[in-house]
């Protein structure tokens, strides 16, 4: 008998009783909540349904070493059993359900099991599966670099220096490139991020095999350096909390991540959409129910005399007489009211459009005239010095990321040299280079800037944008208003942009913006000259929603549109456009590049009688139709000009708000000027007449003006 005692108790790992119970009943907690929700959609009270069924037991096992309001935790759909561990409720779960207004995660916004809360620092979870690698680890190194750097330590949320970030997934999402991403630059900073998987055997209906070669991910990963491998079954509550232990112990004590690889079951359907029993066959479910954690765990407290079957039959139906009170409780509350559609979508505190960021009428000029490049740095200059939250990063923006040998070279500093010593005036831990990865950029900004740091990232060349895009447009766009204002993301994301590069050809010469503009949540701006360039910047930086920030190569060092520094506070608002000529026949509205030779033309026209006027847009959202539409008033022809193809661009929408609103005033068909609808050419030729130039606006004016 005193064998018996003394292995049971050794099988506990310290956990008493009153432990070991309240594991027992989140558990019971979640798949209750589960079984729940599953009625409710079939009584068509809900509308979506996906539960966490058989991965209970690793989920309350990891929370018992984990600080709910001190570590992080990136999350994905199935840990319904972690969130109600951490401090959720049932009755936040269900007001998810129903699309609450009350609903803690998300106000309404996201389908149910896309957890967040804010005291608990639990990170806005999204449907696009692996985009949370990259945040996870963008949120540890904001602690690390914070750590390293008084000020910035001050400046932003307090922490703990031994805090970890947890960041779940299936072993389905670890087949996405930004896995691998996210692991390599944990592991490269030794970052305290605890990787767990939770193997169910498929995603959706696809098995393990299929998606990991060899069935194995933590087998693959064994590689990586400074990684703490596991591996454990995930349905064993015991087991997962020993394993659990090590790995989290593993990352607080700064050796590295960990990867806790966890075998699971997945007893119901991948969702209510989906039907197991088409691709698993009978003997298979009846394997994974043997064991179901719910099962054995109440089997192991009642063999080891934790607890009667009577005390657990009474815990069970206590837990579910809870789920259905806060079910009805969920049922009687409103919808979000119809006026917050568009709630959130930007910050609701700093508004940069408003008055408190036009500095532009007081310019403190000092020194000689100089290009867009150097204001540019000028800017980032001042801003760093002025806010220490601010890191600066990317591909080649350091100097050297060897410092030792900036002894004998000169620094690269981007390969634009807009950031070029910035890293010898601010450090390695506030300018530092990044791999060679687009998403690695954006992801890990957006997790630095829920921590409260201010990223200004550089994505190198325009046309390299593309493997961010599931980052900027489905996790930075959104972050805000998914969350119900409860996170943010405020990133600034600097982009070489453009053509007119003699060479650039189809990879160098790229434009899209309207692929940004129609994405709710970005402001998007295009300066075209060198003063221009750092008052907006500036406006990006302080202001507190994502910027994608276009700046045109071609503009970088023109002789044309150089200018003064203008001085440390001064500003452009966000929505201002500016009249760079002014005209009454003729108004032309354009942006960027294509300002200059909307200038040319119009000295050619004015010698040909015909007055114009032109406006140079700078901010493309929001976008200033107060001075689009003063200026049509006037002239009443309007012609749209932009770098980017014709169809389908920003002009199509300028040209669409212009027939909306200002129709009365038109004396003529709006007209757009574009580049020709094909990639731009690498022969100067090609690329002269599929890029628009002076010539084809003045050919728009002179027929404008003739209608």
């Amino acid at each position: 008998m005193a064998t018996k005692a003394k292995v049971a108790i050794e099988r506990r790992f310290g956990l008493d009783r009153e432990t070991l119970l309240k594991l027992y009943r989140t558990m019971v907690a979640a798949r209750r909540t589960d079984d729940k929700e599953i009625q409710l959609k079939r009584q068509n009270k809900i509308f979506f349904q996906i539960s966490g069924a058989g991965h209970e037991a690793v989920q309350v096992a990891i929370a018992q070493h984990l600080r709910p309001g001190s570590d992080w935790f990136y999350l994905y759909y199935r840990d319904r059993a972690l969130t109600l561990a951490l401090g959720m409720t049932p009755y936040d779960h269900l007001l998810q359900a129903v699309a609450a207004a009350a609903d803690p995660s998300s106000g309404g916004r996201q389908m149910p099991s896309h957890w967040g809360h804010r005291d608990l620092r639990i990170v806005s979870t999204s449907s696009p599966t692996g985009t949370q690698f990259l945040q996870a680890v963008g949120c540890a190194e904001a602690g690390w670099r914070a750590s390293l750097l008084d000020g910035m330590r001050a400046a932003i949320e307090e922490f703990r220096d031994d805090e970890v970030v947890l960041v779940t997934t299936g072993d389905g999402t670890t087949s996405e490139g930004e896995f691998w991403e996210a692991l390599n630059t944990a592991c490269n900073l030794k970052l305290p991020v605890i990787f767990l998987v939770e193997d169910n055997g498929y995603a959706i209906s696809v098995p393990v095999e299929v998606n990991t070669a060899g069935g194995k991910i933590s087998k693959l990963v064994t590689g990586f350096p400074n990684l703490y491998i596991e591996e454990v079954d995930g349905c064993d509550v015991l087991a997962s909390y020993e394993a659990a232990g090590r790995a989290v112990a593993h990352a607080r004590e700064r050796k590295g991540p960990a990867l806790l690889h966890a075998h699971v079951i997945r007893p119901y359907s991948h969702s209510m959409s989906d039907d197991e029993r088409m691709y698993k066959p009978d003997q298979e479910r009846a394997q994974e129910a043997e064991r179901d954690p719910l099962v054995t765990y109440r089997a192991f407290l009642i063999e080891e005399g934790i607890a009667k079957a009577e005390e657990l039959d009474a815990l069970e139906q206590e837990v579910a007489a809870e789920v259905q009170e806060a079910a009805d409780r969920a049922l009687e509350q409103p919808q979000p009211a119809k006026d917050t559609a568009t709630l959130y979508l930007y910050s609701p505190d700093v508004d940069p459009t408003a008055e408190q960021f036009d500095t532009e009428d007081d310019p403190r000029f000092d020194g000689e005239e100089t290009t867009m490049v150097d204001l540019l740095n000028a800017c980032l200059r001042d801003e760093m010095e002025r806010d220490p939250r601010i890191v600066v990063f990317g591909e080649d923006v350091a100097d050297a990321s060897r410092e030792a040998v900036l002894e004998e070279c000169k620094g690269k500093g981007g390969v634009f040299k807009v950031t070029w010593g910035l890293q010898r005036r601010f450090g390695g831990t506030r300018v530092f280079n990044s791999p060679l990865a687009e998403a690695n950029i954006v992801g890990r900004a957006i997790g630095m800037a829920t921590r409260g740091l201010k990223p200004v990232v550089e994505i190198q060349f325009f046309d390299y944008i593309w493997p961010a895009m599931m980052q900027i447009r489905d996790e930075l766009a959104t972050m805000r208003y998914r969350s119900a204002n409860a996170w943010s993301s405020p990133v600034v994301i600097r982009v070489a942009y453009g053509g007119y590069l003699k060479g650039g050809a189809i990879y160098h010469s790229q434009t899209g913006e309207a692929l940004f503009t129609h994405t709710p949540g970005l402001r998007v701006v295009m300066p075209s000259n060198a003063v221009d360039a750092n008052g907006l910047l500036r406006t990006a930086i302080r202001c507190d929603d994502p910027v994608i920030f276009l700046e045109h190569k071609h503009l970088y060092r023109q002789v044309y549109n150089k200018g003064r520094y203008p001085g440390p506070n001064f500003m452009i608002p966000f929505g201002k456009a500016k009249v760079v000529r002014e005209g009454s026949d003729v108004t032309v509205v354009t942006c960027g590049a294509v300002v200059k030779r909307s200038l040319d033309a119009a000295k050619v026209a004015a010698e040909r009688g015909i007055d114009v006027e032109v406006i140079d847009l700078r901010s493309l959202n929001p976008l200033d139709m107060e001075t689009i539409a003063a200026s049509v008033r006037k002239t009443n022809k309007v012609i749209v000009a932009h770098e980017d193809a014709l169809s389908w661009g920003i002009g199509s929408e300028i040209a669409a708000r212009i027939a909306d609103e200002l129709f009365p005033w038109l004396d003529g068909p709006v007209k757009r000027v574009a580049s020709l609808d094909t990639w731009v050419a690498y022969s100067p030729e090609l690329e002269d007449v599929i890029l628009p130039n002076a010539e084809d606006v003045l050919r728009a004016i002179e027929e404008l003006h003739a209608f």
